[in-house]
């Protein structure tokens, strides 16, 4: 409850929209008991539900981050971007899942292909003003905080903004699986190619650097060099398994 608190005062605005999205993940959980629409080999509810529990991590995340900046005008700004862009991308996602068809990728009319467009705009624009904000993170000298738990920030934003545009790559390629066409055999749930690279498995690790350098930085570091050569080895297992993906080898 202290850090719900604590959260709901550092920004309101993230506090109420994450738990929007949390209690969607819930109804997509629902959903996927409860209908069986298949989008390439599995319930279409998977879709949206992990979606609205990665908003719902991101947006949390970023409202404890941003109250470190001096500059809280330019961090309401960039809230309600946030609350846009989770917007139109979940409504999207849900949408053309709930009619049994691909969000990502589908570019099998005008209007699906301009939906996804869309969606690439707007993730594009979260991803470079997060990578601004990240900047701010850099230029200030001054922080209510360890500086170890501040490089984790730092850092955690660069490598994320870095692997958030690898999902322009899969973009490009219309296409996350490696070595075979999309909707093959995968894991449980996250449903990552269990026979073929997959680009989603890098994309992953490296956008929830934004999660893990932080966490690192304030409960284990004790030097912002310690944070420096942590986040060295965290980008060098993101770009192994970015390379194992081209090689058209699974995780496991």
């Amino acid at each position: 409850m202290n850090f719900l608190n604590e959260l709901k005062n550092r920004n309101a605005v993230l506090y109420y929209f994450g738990w929007l999205y949390f209690f969607f993940g819930l109804v997509c959980v629902v959903c996927t008991q409860t209908t069986s629409t298949m989008v390439m080999g599995i319930n279409a509810w998977i879709k949206p539900m992990k979606f609205a529990f990665s908003i719902w991590i991101f947006c949390w995340t970023i409202a404890w981050y941003l109250v470190y900046l001096d500059n809280q005008r330019r961090v309401r700004k960039y809230t309600w971007m946030v609350v846009i862009v989770m917007i139109i991308e979940q409504v999207i996602i849900t949408w053309q899942a709930a009619n049994g068809r691909l969000s990502h990728f589908n570019t099998s009319n005008p209007f699906y292909q301009s939906l996804f467009y869309l969606m690439g705009a707007a993730i594009a624009t979260l991803t470079i003003w997060t990578g601004v904000m990240g900047y701010y993170f850099f230029k200030q000298k001054q922080f209510r905080a360890p500086m170890p738990y501040i490089w984790g920030i730092r850092l955690g934003i660069v490598l994320f903004v870095i692997f958030s545009f690898e999902g322009g790559l899969m973009a490009s390629r219309l296409s996350h699986t490696v070595g075979a066409p999309d909707g093959g055999p995968g894991l449980p749930i996250i449903n990552w190619s269990s026979e073929y690279g997959d680009l989603r498995v890098a994309h992953f690790i490296g956008i929830h650097s934004l999660q893990v350098l932080p966490l690192f930085g304030y409960y284990i570091a004790h030097t912002s060099r310690a944070v420096k050569w942590f986040a060295a080895a965290y980008s060098l297992l993101s770009v192994y398994l970015f390379v194992q993906a081209f090689r058209e080898t699974p995780l496991f």
